[in-house]
Protein backbone atom coordinates (compact mmCIF):
# COMPACT_ATOMS: atom_id res chain seq x y z
CA UNK A 1 0.00 0.00 0.00
CA UNK A 2 2.84 2.39 0.87
CA UNK A 3 4.68 1.65 -2.38
CA UNK A 4 1.50 2.01 -4.42
CA UNK A 5 0.56 5.30 -2.80
CA UNK A 6 4.10 6.67 -3.16
CA UNK A 7 4.34 5.66 -6.81
CA UNK A 8 0.95 7.13 -7.65
CA UNK A 9 1.58 10.44 -5.85
CA UNK A 10 5.11 10.87 -7.18
CA UNK A 11 4.20 10.06 -10.78
CA UNK A 12 1.31 12.52 -10.54
CA UNK A 13 3.81 15.24 -9.58
CA UNK A 14 6.08 14.19 -12.46
CA UNK A 15 3.18 14.27 -14.93
CA UNK A 16 1.85 17.65 -13.78
CA UNK A 17 4.99 19.61 -13.03
CA UNK A 18 8.35 17.97 -13.70
CA UNK A 19 7.64 16.58 -17.17
CA UNK A 20 7.23 20.02 -18.77
CA UNK A 21 10.56 21.26 -17.37
CA UNK A 22 12.49 18.95 -19.71
CA UNK A 23 12.61 18.62 -23.50
CA UNK A 24 10.25 15.90 -24.83
CA UNK A 25 13.15 13.75 -26.07
CA UNK A 26 14.28 13.28 -22.46
CA UNK A 27 11.20 11.08 -21.82
CA UNK A 28 11.30 12.10 -18.17
CA UNK A 29 7.94 10.60 -17.24
CA UNK A 30 8.80 7.27 -18.90
CA UNK A 31 12.08 7.05 -17.01
CA UNK A 32 10.40 7.74 -13.65
CA UNK A 33 7.55 5.32 -14.42
CA UNK A 34 9.89 2.51 -15.45
CA UNK A 35 12.10 2.94 -12.38
CA UNK A 36 9.13 2.92 -10.01
CA UNK A 37 7.55 -0.03 -11.83
CA UNK A 38 10.77 -2.06 -11.81
CA UNK A 39 11.21 -1.55 -8.08
CA UNK A 40 7.55 -2.32 -7.35
CA UNK A 41 7.72 -5.44 -9.54
CA UNK A 42 10.92 -6.63 -7.85
CA UNK A 43 9.27 -6.34 -4.43
CA UNK A 44 6.14 -8.12 -5.65
CA UNK A 45 8.29 -10.92 -7.08
CA UNK A 46 10.24 -11.18 -3.84
CA UNK A 47 7.01 -11.51 -1.87
CA UNK A 48 5.54 -14.00 -4.32
CA UNK A 49 8.56 -16.26 -3.97
CA UNK A 50 8.43 -16.25 -0.17
CA UNK A 51 6.06 -18.25 2.04
CA UNK A 52 2.68 -16.55 1.93
CA UNK A 53 -0.50 -17.15 3.90
CA UNK A 54 -3.69 -17.60 1.89
CA UNK A 55 -4.88 -14.05 2.64
CA UNK A 56 -1.52 -12.67 1.46
CA UNK A 57 -1.75 -14.60 -1.80
CA UNK A 58 -5.21 -13.14 -2.37
CA UNK A 59 -3.96 -9.62 -1.65
CA UNK A 60 -0.94 -9.96 -3.93
CA UNK A 61 -3.09 -11.30 -6.77
CA UNK A 62 -5.50 -8.40 -6.21
CA UNK A 63 -2.59 -6.00 -6.70
CA UNK A 64 -1.40 -7.79 -9.84
CA UNK A 65 -4.82 -7.98 -11.52
CA UNK A 66 -6.77 -5.05 -10.10
CA UNK A 67 -5.22 -2.39 -7.87
CA UNK A 68 -2.10 -1.84 -9.97
CA UNK A 69 -3.43 -2.02 -13.56
CA UNK A 70 -6.83 -0.45 -12.85
CA UNK A 71 -6.83 1.78 -9.75
CA UNK A 72 -3.31 3.13 -10.23
CA UNK A 73 -2.49 3.03 -13.91
CA UNK A 74 -5.94 4.11 -15.02
CA UNK A 75 -5.99 7.11 -12.66
CA UNK A 76 -7.19 10.15 -14.63
CA UNK A 77 -4.02 12.12 -13.87
CA UNK A 78 -1.73 9.29 -15.05
CA UNK A 79 -3.58 7.23 -17.64
CA UNK A 80 -2.63 9.31 -20.67
CA UNK A 81 1.10 9.31 -19.82
CA UNK A 82 1.19 5.70 -18.68
CA UNK A 83 -0.47 4.53 -21.89
CA UNK A 84 2.69 5.64 -23.67
CA UNK A 85 4.87 3.48 -21.39
CA UNK A 86 4.72 -0.30 -21.73
CA UNK A 87 5.20 -1.31 -18.10
CA UNK A 88 3.80 -4.82 -18.19
CA UNK A 89 2.54 -6.78 -15.19
CA UNK A 90 3.84 -6.69 -11.62
CA UNK A 91 4.66 -10.41 -11.82
CA UNK A 92 5.90 -12.74 -14.57
CA UNK A 93 2.96 -14.71 -15.97
CA UNK A 94 4.41 -18.03 -14.76
CA UNK A 95 4.69 -16.78 -11.17
CA UNK A 96 1.26 -15.18 -11.30
CA UNK A 97 -0.21 -18.47 -12.55
CA UNK A 98 1.53 -20.36 -9.75
CA UNK A 99 -0.03 -18.03 -7.15
CA UNK A 100 -3.44 -18.36 -8.80
CA UNK A 101 -3.25 -22.15 -8.55
CA UNK A 102 -2.25 -21.95 -4.88
CA UNK A 103 -5.17 -19.62 -4.22
CA UNK A 104 -7.63 -21.84 -6.10
CA UNK A 105 -6.42 -24.97 -4.30
CA UNK A 106 -6.75 -23.40 -0.86
CA UNK A 107 -10.13 -21.83 -1.65
CA UNK A 108 -11.49 -25.11 -2.96
CA UNK A 109 -10.39 -26.94 0.19
CA UNK A 110 -11.77 -24.16 2.41
CA UNK A 111 -15.21 -24.32 0.78
CA UNK A 112 -15.23 -28.13 0.87
CA UNK A 113 -14.40 -28.14 4.60
CA UNK A 114 -16.94 -25.42 5.28
CA UNK A 115 -19.71 -27.41 3.59
CA UNK A 116 -18.70 -30.55 5.47
CA UNK A 117 -18.82 -28.76 8.83
CA UNK A 118 -22.18 -27.27 7.94
CA UNK A 119 -23.65 -30.67 7.16
CA UNK A 120 -22.23 -32.12 10.39
CA UNK A 121 -23.95 -29.33 12.35
CA UNK A 122 -27.18 -29.97 10.51
CA UNK A 123 -27.08 -33.71 11.26
CA UNK A 124 -26.44 -32.89 14.91
CA UNK A 125 -29.50 -30.64 14.95
CA UNK A 126 -31.66 -33.49 13.64
CA UNK A 127 -30.70 -35.46 16.75
CA UNK A 128 -31.88 -32.72 19.10
CA UNK A 129 -35.41 -32.63 20.50
CA UNK A 130 -36.11 -29.44 18.63
CA UNK A 131 -38.46 -28.36 15.86
CA UNK A 132 -36.76 -27.06 12.69
CA UNK A 133 -36.78 -23.32 11.99
CA UNK A 134 -39.48 -21.77 9.85
CA UNK A 135 -38.68 -19.39 7.03
CA UNK A 136 -41.65 -17.54 5.51
CA UNK A 137 -43.94 -19.97 7.30
CA UNK A 138 -42.25 -23.09 5.96
CA UNK A 139 -39.94 -25.56 7.67
CA UNK A 140 -36.39 -25.38 6.39
CA UNK A 141 -32.84 -25.13 7.61
CA UNK A 142 -31.46 -21.63 7.29
CA UNK A 143 -28.06 -23.01 8.33
CA UNK A 144 -27.90 -25.60 5.57
CA UNK A 145 -29.73 -24.04 2.64
CA UNK A 146 -28.70 -20.42 3.01
CA UNK A 147 -25.22 -20.92 4.47
CA UNK A 148 -24.12 -23.38 1.78
CA UNK A 149 -25.35 -21.18 -1.06
CA UNK A 150 -23.82 -18.03 0.44
CA UNK A 151 -20.55 -19.80 1.14
CA UNK A 152 -20.19 -20.88 -2.49
CA UNK A 153 -21.40 -17.56 -3.89
CA UNK A 154 -19.10 -15.40 -1.73
CA UNK A 155 -16.11 -17.61 -2.55
CA UNK A 156 -16.78 -17.33 -6.26
CA UNK A 157 -17.34 -13.55 -5.99
CA UNK A 158 -13.95 -13.09 -4.28
CA UNK A 159 -12.29 -15.08 -7.06
CA UNK A 160 -14.02 -13.00 -9.74
CA UNK A 161 -12.74 -9.86 -8.01
CA UNK A 162 -9.21 -11.07 -8.76
CA UNK A 163 -9.93 -11.74 -12.43
CA UNK A 164 -12.62 -13.20 -14.66
CA UNK A 165 -10.41 -16.19 -15.50
CA UNK A 166 -9.76 -17.02 -11.82
CA UNK A 167 -13.48 -16.70 -11.10
CA UNK A 168 -14.37 -19.07 -13.94
CA UNK A 169 -11.81 -21.65 -12.82
CA UNK A 170 -13.04 -21.61 -9.21
CA UNK A 171 -16.63 -21.87 -10.45
CA UNK A 172 -15.66 -24.98 -12.42
CA UNK A 173 -14.03 -26.51 -9.35
CA UNK A 174 -16.92 -25.69 -7.02
CA UNK A 175 -19.39 -27.23 -9.45
CA UNK A 176 -17.58 -30.51 -8.76
CA UNK A 177 -17.78 -30.02 -4.99
CA UNK A 178 -21.49 -29.24 -4.89
CA UNK A 179 -22.69 -32.65 -6.22
CA UNK A 180 -20.37 -34.39 -3.74
CA UNK A 181 -21.86 -32.34 -0.91
CA UNK A 182 -25.42 -32.99 -2.12
CA UNK A 183 -24.76 -36.74 -2.23
CA UNK A 184 -23.54 -36.63 1.37
CA UNK A 185 -26.61 -34.58 2.32
CA UNK A 186 -28.92 -37.05 0.56
CA UNK A 187 -27.30 -40.04 2.28
CA UNK A 188 -27.55 -38.39 5.72
CA UNK A 189 -31.17 -37.45 5.06
CA UNK A 190 -32.03 -41.00 3.95
CA UNK A 191 -30.30 -42.38 7.03
CA UNK A 192 -32.39 -40.11 9.27
CA UNK A 193 -35.56 -41.07 7.43
CA UNK A 194 -34.93 -44.78 7.96
CA UNK A 195 -33.63 -44.74 11.54
CA UNK A 196 -35.43 -41.87 13.28
CA UNK A 197 -39.12 -42.53 12.70
CA UNK A 198 -39.82 -42.18 16.41
CA UNK A 199 -38.23 -38.73 16.58
CA UNK A 200 -40.64 -36.20 18.02
CA UNK A 201 -40.17 -33.87 15.04
CA UNK A 202 -39.66 -36.54 12.41
CA UNK A 203 -42.16 -35.12 9.90
CA UNK A 204 -41.13 -31.42 10.22
CA UNK A 205 -37.46 -32.37 9.71
CA UNK A 206 -38.34 -34.33 6.55
CA UNK A 207 -40.36 -31.37 5.29
CA UNK A 208 -37.45 -29.01 6.05
CA UNK A 209 -35.11 -31.20 4.01
CA UNK A 210 -37.52 -31.28 1.08
CA UNK A 211 -37.83 -27.50 1.19
CA UNK A 212 -34.02 -27.18 1.27
CA UNK A 213 -33.87 -29.03 -2.01
CA UNK A 214 -35.74 -26.19 -3.72
CA UNK A 215 -33.11 -23.73 -2.50
CA UNK A 216 -30.31 -25.88 -3.84
CA UNK A 217 -32.01 -26.16 -7.21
Amino acid sequence: LHMGKTMKEDLTVVAKYINKLYPPEFNVFSIYAELYHNYFASQAKKNAESHLEDKDIYLLLSWVHNFYPKDMRKDHALAMELDKVKLGSLLPSSLSKELENKYLDSEEVAVKNSLSRCLDKEIQRWKEDKEPEKLNGHFQSELLGIFVIQSMYSSQKRAEDISKAVGEELSRRLLKELPAFLRSYRDASEDFKEKSKKHRYYKPILIANINNCWNFR
